[in-house]
């Protein structure tokens, strides 16, 4: 854990408020269970923070896993092995099954592919750590809506659609290409998608703090769950590697003179491709890009933009896992935020808490 004075120091040369990062120390530490917080600002680590847990205390960052497994298919791309307006099918053929035939890579990316429940959210959830039964299920699915038609959001069905192309291009299985391709080469040793069993003391158990979370504590803490390889919602890791993660993108695909990726890869990636409307699945306003969620000031409230910060930049994208952590980066403060915590608030006030740290670490730039 960093000490007060050593955050203080960083914050002179990143034009960061000390007492407005104090503030924002104080709320997370406020709210209790474990959680970690890291705030980088033009590239330097402002503050490393950790809760309730050591500083190597390995969280699940739920639907935060989303753009990793968007820029795994975005790496395809690049290297021409893999085409965003190619149907889904021509590199997966069952896929096409009941009229999905159409479904391009870029819906999926989208959230537009028409399945964003595969087979239905209950079955959905109880096989997600059953790899081949869910690419099984997505090929019997029936589309709800035409592929590009509607912005829904795929909460199991975007990350095993893109996670299956992945495996089927390469070869390889999702978990070797991400950690080969993207983390390792970072030195991004404590990012893993599925949690191996040596890291297993390390894992910090979920904590429903409202009955409607009880489902999603009882499945995220059995240990076959946590272990298994779920590419749109079974990432593990620490705040300081995500910040790390997200400091890359931000950077246009390279880290420490490591790239892993292209800049227009990069750009591909964060270009939006909605106008902010009402998502179908949430019932929100949420602007999509093509894996990330993008942040900006909306008129409603309700908006899950707002879990970037309500003065975030329309540039700022990234992605909130469940009601308990938050990670993004927003490029015109050159500020990187990754916020993981176990506790699990009602989807509502879940909201409003990943907000308020959000606008927080912003209101500590802009102080600066």
């Amino acid at each position: 854990m960093s000490t007060i004075d050593e955050w203080e120091h960083s914050t002179k040369e990143a034009g960061m408020d000390p007492a407005a990062l104090r503030r924002l120390t104080d709320v997370v530490r406020a709210r209790g269970g474990a959680a970690q917080l890291c705030v980088m600002r033009r590239g330097t680590v402002v503050l490393d923070r950790s809760f309730g847990c050591s500083s190597d205390s390995l969280f699940l960052v739920y639907a935060a896993t989303k753009p990793v497994a968007a820029l795994a298919v975005h790496a395809l791309a690049e290297r021409g092995l893999i085409g965003l307006d190619r149907p889904v099918a021509e590199y997966w053929p069952q896929f096409a099954r009941h009229g999905k035939g159409d479904v391009t890579v870029r819906h999926v990316l989208q959230h537009r592919a028409g399945v964003p429940v595969g087979r239905g959210i209950v079955r959905t959830m109880r096989t997600a750590g059953d790899w081949e039964r869910s690419v099984r299920d997505l090929e019997q699915s029936r589309p709800k809506w035409p592929g590009g038609e509607v912005a829904a959001y795929h909460f199991m069905s975007f990350g095993f659609i893109l996670g299956e192309l992945v495996q089927r291009v390469t070869g390889r299985s999702f978990r070797d290409f991400v950690t080969s391709e993207l983390f390792a080469p970072l030195g991004l040793n404590d990012l893993h998608m599925g949690l191996p069993g040596s890291a297993w003391p390390r894992h910090v158990p979920a904590r429903a703090a409202h009955p409607s979370e009880w489902p999603n504590q009882w499945m995220s803490n059995r240990r076959g769950y946590r272990q298994a390889v779920i590419p749109s919602a079974g990432l593990s890791g620490t705040a300081a590697q995500m910040a790390r993660f997200y400091q890359m993108l931000m950077e246009g695909g390279s880290l420490d003179g490591i790239r892993v990726l292209r800049p227009e890869t990069v750009e591909e990636a964060r270009k939006p491709s909605n106008d902010g409307g009402i998502d179908a699945s949430l019932k929100r306003p949420v602007r999509w890009s093509h894996g990330f969620m993008l942040g900006g000031p909306g008129p409603d409230p309700r908006g899950l933009s707002n879990v970037l910060g309500r003065t975030s930049d329309p540039s700022a994208f990234g992605h909130a896992g469940t009601t308990s952590s938050v990670v993004w980066a927003d490029p015109t403060r050159e500020l990187v935020l990754a916020y993981l915590s176990n506790i699990q608030p009602e989807f509502g006030a879940g909201i409003e808490r990943l907000r308020e740290v959000s606008d927080l670490a912003l209101g500590a730039c802009e102080a600066g």
